[in-house]
Formats: C-alpha cells, structure tokens, sequence
C-alpha cells in the first residue's frame, strides 16, 4: 500500500518521512493497534530503540500474551535469516 501525503503537509507537521513512520508507529502502538514488533518495523527502528522512543514520549508499554507471541515470532524469523 503506498499513501502520498504532501510536501506541504510534512512541512506544516514539521516532519520527514522517518519523523512521521515514527509518529505514526507510536501512535498507533499507544492505541493498541500494533504490537511492540510490528511498530518498530513500521518506525523502522529495532525493538530497543523504538522501547527508547517510547519513553521519551512516556508511553506505556503494554505487554500481554499477543504481544509476546508476535515477539517470539519476530525473533524466530531472524534466526532463519
């Protein structure tokens, strides 16, 4: 899927690409939207630094059975690569 926002509009949010992927990726791991893993990859950030961009913005990181699972996952992933 490819969304095209505006020059103006990154500009207006004082944003880059990578500022609003992190933006977007926290925000929607606060909603409880994304599991921990899968807003790190959408930051583009590994899992550490995303858990540190969550603290900067003091965002609780909720952490049940679905999430350790996705993680789990993740990791067995990189293990075959």
């Amino acid at each position: 899927m490819v969304i095209t926002i505006s020059d103006d509009v990154l500009r207006a949010a004082k944003l880059d690409e990578q500022g609003l992927k992190r933006e977007l990726a926290a925000a929607l791991f606060e909603r409880e939207r994304l599991t921990m893993a899968q807003a790190a990859r959408l930051a583009e950030l590994s899992y550490l630094e995303f858990q540190r961009l969550l603290a900067e913005r003091r965002i609780a990181i909720h952490y049940g059975a679905d999430e350790l699972e996705e993680d789990l996952s993740t990791l067995r992933d990189f293990q075959r690569t």
